[in-house]
């Protein structure tokens, strides 16, 4: 079905019911394939027009009229008009499409209002009505502008009083997806997941280079790759911002392929996460310009909802939240850029635990901690993996435990797994190996506690579904660490170099790695290292003013039943996951 564009404009399935004043159904009208269309007449008064290709036009008077909007997530909605005792259903409608719609509803109901509150009808017009005896001409009202948006808000802030909701926890999104989640829900990332599998391992199409015919004939010669497309209902695609956005056109045409479908990704339920203002794709030179996955022609085919998260879990400190708020979206202020150029001397390091550098290249964290570690002069104990058979290459890929680690007493090491939390033993923790024991490294961390660093297992699937497991010593080298292997870390001690910055979000990210300002020491801080992605930006942007949009409320004439409050997101994943 064509979804339609434009505000005034929707293309959907239409069920139109008129009712007798007892309550029985007088006529009704079906249209599967209908159109939706606000026009104006001559005298200025709103209707809204349902015509199909085999069905003469019908048109409804804009007048007291009901919207019942609970489902409008699922592209449905049902708009009454009271004074001819119609109801038009309203289903099949792309949600956004449908948004829109029914915002330029209200928006210019609520400015006919205020005109005909301030104009009495002339006997003029009322004479003109009444005598023409010419067909009435019809034309499609003019989009919604900012002035009407402006003044709909107000109208709506002195009508309604509005309870803003408790900001939405990561956690309580995890439990509500993760949790009580169907069987058939995979949850893959650009690199890797601690329950999941990389997007590459999942999709069985390698790192997408082929044409699209290529690449589904690939993923179908993979009998257990193919099973998993085929039985997937639910993909969970976690760091959304790391996948470039040719390989997920792919992705989306071999999903369609495979599941012999042509609904947008094969019919899967997606839900992508991720902060796209963070570290962008990393693309080969020799395939062309990067592009985010919201730059594609199938992204608006496929996401439906988008939602921000905005409670901070990683730092505490309302003043290093505020500075990394502005520093996500390129702005560096005087009074930020003093304070982080302050840091470059405070002493964060304890008790025998220098600061982590961070490097903005991979290269430069690994000669770092080579150098330092042949600076010690004990002797060195070596860690070897212990990998499934033949996974060794797989497991460096998808796991963050090193295949080889060397360690010696006084070097500094950093915890890899979350071992016991209230005691502060948890993955990024910060340590110096003081002794070993039984073979085993001995480890003080930043909070004076001390841990044995006994073997811990990494499991991940594989392409053909077996699990594949790494026992390695949980802990690795942290004199330095890239910027890249840092995301999702959370780090005690850190100290960063900015001057080698190439990407737009990568000063971002390195930032807000640290905990808090008291464990953070910037030694080069400049403004000119920070910047935003212009494209990112503008995307943010129509987000939220799309966001501002769905919250106009309420829609038509309020309604004292449950139909005017926002949808939450857990019950809107429950209701497109199943979730009991």
């Amino acid at each position: 079905m064509d979804s339609g564009s434009g505000e005034t404009f929707l293309s959907c399935t239409a069920t139109v019911e008129w009712m007798t004043p007892q309550g029985s159904i007088s006529r009704k009208l079906s249209l599967k394939t209908a159109s939706l269309r606000l026009i104006r007449n001559e005298f200025k008064e709103m209707y809204m027009e349902i015509s199909s290709d085999k069905q003469q036009a019908t048109r409804l008077a804009l007048k007291g009229i009901n919207v019942f909007k609970k489902f409008m997530a699922e592209g449905k909605a049902s708009i009454k008009f009271q004074e001819v005792g119609c109801t038009v259903f309203i289903s099949n409608a792309p949600p956004t499409n449908l948004v829109s719609f029914l915002r330029t509803i209200f928006v210019k109901m609520t400015g006919d209002k205020d005109k005909h509150l301030n104009t009495t009808p002339s006997k003029q017009t009322i004479r003109a009505k009444l005598l023409s005896g010419k067909a009435q001409a019809f034309e499609e009202i003019s989009p919604v502008t900012i002035a009407d948006l402006t003044k709909a808000k107000c109208k709506v802030s002195k009508a309604t009083a509005t309870t803003p909701s408790p900001p939405t926890k990561k956690r309580k999104l995890e439990e509500a997806v993760r949790g009580p989640a169907p069987k058939k829900l995979y949850s893959p990332s650009p690199l890797t997941t601690t329950s999941g599998t990389t997007l590459h391992a999942f999709a069985g199409i390698g790192d997408g280079s082929g044409s699209i015919e290529h690449l589904c004939q690939k993923a179908l010669k993979l009998p257990l790759v193919a099973q998993k497309w085929r039985k997937c209902k639910h993909l969970i695609i976690d760091e959304i911002s790391m996948v470039d956005g040719a390989y997920f056109e792919k992705l989306e045409a071999v999903a369609r392929y495979i599941r012999r479908t042509d609904k947008p990704f094969g019919g899967i339920q997606l839900i992508l996460c991720g902060d796209f203002l963070q570290l962008p794709p990393v693309v080969d030179k020799n395939k062309g310009e990067k592009r985010f996955c919201f730059q594609t022609s199938c992204w608006e085919k496929c996401i439906d909802l988008c939602y921000e998260l905005k409670e901070v879990h990683r730092q505490t400190d309302q003043e290093f939240i505020s500075i990394l708020n502005s520093i996500r979206i390129g702005r560096v202020t005087k009074e930020i850029s003093d304070r982080l150029v302050k840091t470059a001397s405070q002493k964060i390091e304890s008790d025998g635990i220098l600061a982590t550098r961070l490097c903005s290249h991979t290269n430069d964290s690994k000669m770092i901690n080579v150098s330092k570690l042949s600076e010690l002069n004990s002797e060195q104990k070596i860690y070897s993996a212990q990998d499934s058979d033949n996974a060794t290459t797989v497991l460096d890929i998808q796991t963050i435990a090193p295949a080889k680690l060397v360690l010696k007493i006084g070097a500094q090491v950093m915890l890899l797994k979350n071992i016991n939390v209230n005691a502060g033993l948890v993955n990024g923790a910060r340590g110096v190996v003081v002794k070993f024991e039984e073979g085993f490294p001995v480890v003080r961390f930043k909070n004076k506690k001390e841990y044995t660093a006994r073997t811990e297992r990494w499991y991940v699937k594989n392409s053909n579904g077996s699990l594949l497991c790494r026992k390695q010593v949980p802990l690795n080298l942290a004199w330095a660490f890239s910027i890249h292997k840092s995301q999702g870390l959370t780090l005690d001690c850190v100290e960063m170099s900015l001057s080698k910055i190439f990407e737009a979000g990568q000063a971002y990210v390195a930032l807000s790695r640290a905990q808090s300002l008291d464990t953070l020491r910037v030694l080069d801080f400049d403004a000119r290292h920070v910047w935003a992605d212009s494209k990112v930006l503008e995307f943010y942007q129509k987000f939220r003013r799309r966001i501002q949009q769905m919250e106009i409320v309420p829609l038509g004439r309020p309604l004292a039943d449950k139909t005017n409050k926002k949808v939450k997101l857990r019950e809107i994943l429950k209701k497109h996951m199943s979730i009991k």
